[in-house]
């Protein structure tokens, strides 16, 4: 019978696992942002729709009811022999300003799928998928100034770009002591990146210039983090974690190419132009993350936490790889990003039988974000709230968990672009126990 179960959750494993970076890739070309046109494009907010919906907190957070992906050694709060499973979908809603200009972008996209399992007494593991970065622009302008055009009609200049990168991790936890659990996570990062720049004129006697990349990267590196929970009184903990990625060399290849299109003054047809650049050790970096984070638990009832979160960016050789820096006139460089984050839930009562809306797990949270990236000189900063609930499903272990984040990126100062933005998140949790014997009267 176990082997049966074990089997059948293996093929779902390996199924699922196949088909997302498809997925993966098609969020990244629906995410229309202008702030992703930079780098590896715009950085996905990590964890489930459980952290989403508390602000994005997770690195001190020990919940044995849900997988919590930010912390590597918080696989060991869960239930001795459970198996859990989350799957997520992503709902984004965005409205840009930029002087005297409107905007906005609607995107319904699968986004993470992770397992969690466990292997021996307070060893668990866990394994997931999740996107990590998305580009997706489309930016036109139109040249008319007569003395420029006079002969090349109107001049539109359109700069776009669509993919994005894709983590898959595997990692595991243990309990070393009482009230101390560390872990280690896995990770490898995959993606293919698109950027054009094309000029058209209105006369046609003129040529067409299109010209762009197209880049295929990976990367392999490790994630490390401790939590520590001690006992404040009978009913409240305090819990310290921490969290380290370290940094990596991306790794693969950037095609460069240019196409000119046949016109009338030129008899010839004229042949694309492409150059392939691989990428070498240590030319292009991803940066390593450092994260703490605090936490206060009331038992099994509430939970209060607030998270730091730092990567230096600016060593990394990004703004000097053609492709990975500059768009059109924007100037880029790379920076830090860092970002605090606060959640606080609360169940009123779990075990309640008479009214279901006790039994709901409420949650709220609040962030700042600095993005890794400066255009101009000028920091990209976002701001937000967040709100959801976990409704349980059949049993307190199974569970929709559903959140929603209000947030702003930019301002309308210099040439910034204001965005607005209001996501919904669902998440779905399966739980089910493992290594049980049924008994037969």
């Amino acid at each position: 019978m176990l082997k049966g179960k074990v089997s059948k959750i293996l093929l779902f494993v390996v199924m699922s696992f196949c088909a997302f970076p498809m997925f993966a890739q098609n969020e990244a070309y629906n995410a229309y942002t202008p702030y992703s046109m930079f780098g590896i494009g715009e950085i996905s907010k990590q964890g489930t729709a459980y952290n989403k919906s508390m602000g994005g907190v997770g690195i001190a957070t020990r919940d044995k009811r849900n997988i919590n992906i930010l912390n590597p050694a918080a696989v060991t709060a869960r239930e001795a022999k459970s198996f859990m499973a989350d799957f997520g979908l992503a709902q984004g809603n965005r409205y840009y300003a930029q002087h005297d200009m409107r905007s906005s972008n609607n995107t319904f996209n699968i986004y993470d799928f992770v397992i969690s399992f466990p292997v021996y007494k307070s060893l668990a593991m866990y394994a997931g998928v999740t996107p990590y970065s998305d580009i997706g622009y489309e930016v036109s302008s139109k040249v008319t100034d007569p003395s420029v055009i006079a002969n090349t009609g109107v001049i539109t200049n359109t700069v776009k770009g669509y993919g994005g990168m894709t983590n898959i991790f595997l990692g595991a936890g243990i309990d070393v002591a009482k009230g101390l659990s560390v872990g280690v996570e896995g990770q490898y990062y995959f993606g293919n990146l698109h950027k054009t720049n094309d000029f058209v004129m209105s006369n046609s006697t003129y040529r067409s210039i299109s010209s762009g990349f197209n880049m295929d990267i990976s990367a392999v590196t490790a994630k490390f983090g401790v939590q520590y929970e001690m006992s404040l009184s009978d009913n409240i903990s305090a819990i310290a974690g921490a969290t380290y990625r370290l940094g990596t060399s991306l790794r693969g290849e950037v095609e460069r190419y240019e196409i000119q299109s046949i016109s009338s003054i030129n008899d010839s047809t004229p042949s694309p132009r492409s150059y392939v650049d691989t990428l070498g050790k240590g030319q292009v970096k991803l940066a390593g993350e450092l994260g703490i984070g605090i936490a206060l638990k009331g038992g099994d009832k509430w939970t209060a936490e607030i998270n730091y979160v730092r990567s230096d960016w600016s060593s990394g050789g990004m703004n000097k790889i053609p492709g990975f820096a500059n768009v059109g006139n924007a100037v880029f460089s790379a920076s830090a990003a860092q970002s605090v984050r606060a959640g606080f839930s609360i169940v009123p009562n779990r075990n309640d039988i008479r009214y279901y809306r006790k039994r709901v797990t409420y949650r709220a949270g609040a962030y700042w974000d600095q993005a890794y990236c400066k255009l101009d000189g000028n920091s990209i900063n976002a701001v937000g709230i967040t709100l959801g609930a976990t409704l349980p499903v059949f049993s307190w272990s199974n569970g929709l968990t559903l959140g929603v984040d209000f947030g702003q990126r930019g301002s309308l100062t210099g040439n910034m672009v204001r965005e607005r933005y209001i996501n919904f998140n669902i998440g779905i949790n399966i739980f089910d126990i493992w290594f049980i014997k049924p008994k037969y009267n």
